[in-house]
């Protein structure tokens, strides 16, 4: 039996444009989708300046004041991660899901 293999698929950038400290979440970015798509339960990674700071998954995924499954392009949102509180305006969010992929001879 062959191990599974494992394939990044790439759902979409966005940028963040203001921070925010919430009590008993932390902090919270508020963030514009640029390019695709961003779901809740996705893998992030968080980007400065073009190099990778942190990678983890995304926590909290709210449009305006709902938890919502996904924001697609052009929209707002506030993103929170797990464990991960160095968040900066001008990041760069890059979220992705890993598919498990059954391998055959």
């Amino acid at each position: 039996l062959l191990a599974p293999t494992k394939k990044e698929v790439f759902l979409g950038y966005a940028t963040i444009k203001q921070v925010f400290n919430i009590s008993k979440v932390g902090k919270v970015a508020g963030c514009q989708v640029t390019q695709g798509k961003v779901e809740r339960g996705a893998k992030v990674r968080l980007l400065r300046d073009n190099v990778v700071i942190h990678e983890g998954s995304l926590s909290i995924l709210k449009r305006f004041k709902d938890d919502v499954k996904e924001v697609t392009q052009g929209q707002e949102c506030g993103m929170s991660f797990a464990n991960y509180q160095d968040l900066r305006e001008g990041d760069q969010i890059e979220c992705f899901q890993i598919e498990t992929i059954a391998r055959t001879l």
